[in-house]
């Protein structure tokens, strides 16, 4: 066996660490409690269980894919370096003042998070580019000395450049570059021109300060892991997924680490999107629900949806344009608090909460068993008889009924007189109702509707609530892939190495400069050509070609694709032939009499995809053989039934398993509901459909 057809996909998540070891001729996956201190323990331990799996050495993994929630969770929790930010005069406040907008329009108490940033540790200078890229008051050199030997004085660890316009003119940015490198050679810097060289400096600014406030931290993992698999004599290249879909190398993770923030999310898009060409499906609705978030993504043709700017750390229960805005390339999914640990109480109305407050895995929900007193989903789950206590995550360790009907009861049932088990069902319906809510909304904001749709479930909690989910949306069909509860880490070993420049570079279309854009978009292609060369210097490279446009005197942009040909012979009025086929798709109408205008511009570099083989679906011909019975509370009918259970390594392809029903796997359970019936495809996915 070569060693280069051996690769390995790590995700490491708020409560579990996915790991996944695929050969040529099977895979091997296990779960393992993610390691908060040091995560690369985790990890460690993962490849050992996976290789021993596989009667194979560490020595012979040919490559290394990684995602992880650490950037995330980072900016969350608030565990970056010391940070300083150097930006024009006069836009000290920008990162504090925010924008007009409102997250809720009728609270007069309405409670702003804080900037990464307090003022004190932002650092002004006398400058000026305007917006065309001129410059109108030059940059002092020694200006900049001075103000550099503070921030030294300071013992400050990381610096952030964020300079108006500077996306059109990075001269400034780049003079205090070096005044840094000269004068703190050992700090580490980021400057907005490279980390999101794009218009709006709120959301500029704040992607170069987080950028700058993770990257000791996260240059500090990385190289740590990196050494840790070298001493276990692990040789091969190791990559990262980034936010947008694709896997870009170690040193350009540890440059741009801003760029991981949705990682493992991004992984499981990818996964779900593989599943979609399988079964030749162009409306999907993946749902991925771990530990502690639950992820919904729309993925249509194949395709999961992009965009240019993602929050982290919202601080109103996940409501949109209360967090921080991060200007990356990034999957378009809505996430919330609705994960196996995420935890219920009692609010002043006496309704039952869940989340976004998180068990994690230290101590875990109350079942766990180490020290977790508050009831979570997995706790519900439990009671519920969706999960078999002796056989969870493959046996790792055993579940505790008592300690979760316990937790049930003292937290929810004693204020609510109910017991154990109707507590369990109030919180179940609570969360999936908050995912059900969750994807008619993201569903609405991108003008679809979901019953032409089918749901592709995984991650370790996602099979045992995707059944519900589908009943709630009206969704007919549902599919559960092999390895659900690993997908995101599998999502990994699918994607392609792929990069994404843009840049802003305002235009109108009554000004249309052919010339100026056929420049641009050949830089940009250059430009993220490389970092993917910078991962495989032999691959074949295909370019996706972007502008975002809008009438004159919006706010917001749409995406319009174009071709490699428009886009190297660029042309005014299929420009706007494009952009109004686009914005009468989305909003129904175009607007006469309105100029339009170009604000950014992107190109993706990207290895070929994978080819997929379609699947021959199978029809139900034979009973699956059962393993036994148990009590599975189904909360459509409100009653416990007597379920089959069957394991999933059993089922054949035609072979059927009739609702109410557990199909259990080391890594995670599907729960067929009544309305349902289960099938088992040719490629080893269950089909979910409804009875006729």
């Amino acid at each position: 066996m070569q060693t280069s057809s051996v690769r390995l996909g790590v995700d490491i998540g708020g409560t579990f660490t996915d790991v996944v070891l695929e050969t040529p001729d099977a895979s091997f996956s296990t779960k393992v409690l993610t390691t908060y201190a040091a995560p690369e323990n985790a990890i460690i331990e993962g490849m050992h269980q996976v290789c021993a799996k596989a009667g194979l050495s560490a020595a012979a993994i040919g490559q290394i894919i990684h995602g992880t929630t650490l950037a995330t969770n980072a900016l969350i929790e608030r565990r970056g370096a010391k940070t300083a930010l150097i930006t024009t005069q006069g836009f000290r406040d920008v990162i504090e003042m925010r924008t007009e907008s409102r997250f809720e329009q009728y609270d007069l108490n309405l409670t702003l998070p804080e900037p990464l940033l307090p003022r004190q540790m932002r650092y002004p200078v006398a400058e000026r580019v305007d917006a065309t890229g001129d410059v109108l008051i030059p940059l002092d050199r020694a200006e900049v000395e001075a103000i550099v030997d503070q921030i030294k004085q300071a013992g400050y660890d990381s610096i952030a450049v964020g300079l108006i316009h500077s996306y059109l003119n990075d001269s400034h940015e780049r003079m205090i570059r070096d005044v840094l490198a000269e004068r703190m050679p050992d700090a580490m810097v980021s400057i907005s021109s490279e980390v999101s060289p794009q218009m709006r400096e709120y959301e500029r600014f704040n992607t170069v300060v987080a950028n700058a406030y993770i990257k000791p931290l996260m240059k500090s993992y990385l190289g740590r892991l990196a050494g840790r698999l070298r001493d276990e004599g692990v040789g091969c290249n190791i990559f990262l997924m980034h936010s947008g879909g694709g896997i870009i190398s170690l040193e350009n993770a540890a440059e741009f680490p801003v760029r991981l923030v949705e990682s493992g999310p991004a992984g499981g898009a990818v996964f779900a999107a593989h599943i979609a060409a399988r079964y030749g499906l162009d409306k999907v609705l993946s749902f991925d629900m771990g530990g502690t978030t639950a992820k919904i993504c729309l993925i249509k043709n194949q395709t999961p949806k992009t965009a240019r700017v993602f929050e982290v750390a919202r601080s109103y229960r996940f409501k949109k344009g209360s967090g921080m805005p991060i200007s990356i390339p990034v999957i378009d999914m809505v996430e919330i608090g609705a994960g196996g640990g995420s935890l219920a109480h009692i609010d002043s109305m006496r309704q039952i909460r869940v989340g976004p407050e998180s068990a994690g895995s230290e101590p875990g929900p109350a079942c766990y068993g180490r020290g977790g007193a508050k009831p979570a989903v997995t706790d519900a789950d439990l009671v519920l008889g969706r999960l078999d206590p002796d056989v969870f995550a493959g046996g790792a360790f055993s579940l505790s009924r008592t300690a979760a009907q316990t937790a049930l009861s003292t937290v929810l049932g004693d204020t609510l007189d109910m017991d154990a088990p109707t507590a369990a069902f109030g919180l179940a319906e609570v969360v999936d109702e908050n995912m059900a809510n969750a994807a008619r909304v993201h569903a609405v904001e991108n003008g679809e509707d979901l019953s032409g749709y089918t749901m592709i479930a995984f991650g370790g909690a996602a099979p045992l609530h995707a059944g519900r989910l589908c009943e709630k949306l009206g969704v007919s069909r549902l599919l559960v892939p092999p390895g659900a509860g690993v997908g995101s880490a599998i999502g990994f070993l699918r994607a392609p190495f792929s990069f994404e420049a843009n840049r802003s570079v305002y235009m109108k279309l009554s000004r249309f400069d052919a010339a100026t854009i056929k420049t641009l978009m050949a830089e940009l292609q250059n430009e993220a050509a490389g970092f993917v060369r910078n991962c495989d210097d032999a691959a074949e490279i295909l370019s996706e070609f972007k502008a975002y446009m809008r009438y004159t005197g919006q706010g917001w942009e749409i995406p319009i694709t174009l071709t490699a040909d428009q886009a190297s012979a660029p042309d005014a009025a299929t420009f706007k032939r494009l952009f109004e086929q686009d914005y009468a798709k989305l909003f129904g109408r175009t607007v006469a009499g309105l100029d339009i205008e170009i604000t950014v511009w992107s190109v993706n570099a990207t290895t070929p995809p994978e080819q997929v083989a379609r699947v021959a679906t199978a029809t139900a011909t034979t009973p699956a053989p059962t393993t036994g019975q148990r009590q599975i509370f189904d909360p459509a009918l409100g009653r416990y039934f007597d379920a089959a259970v069957v394991a999933r390594a059993d089922m054949c392809p035609g072979m059927m398993v009739q609702g109410p029903a557990a199909i259990t796997e080391d890594e995670t359970t599907i729960i067929v509901p009544s309305s349902r019936v289960a099938i088992c495809q040719p490629d080893g996915c269950i089909d979910v459909v409804e009875k006729d």
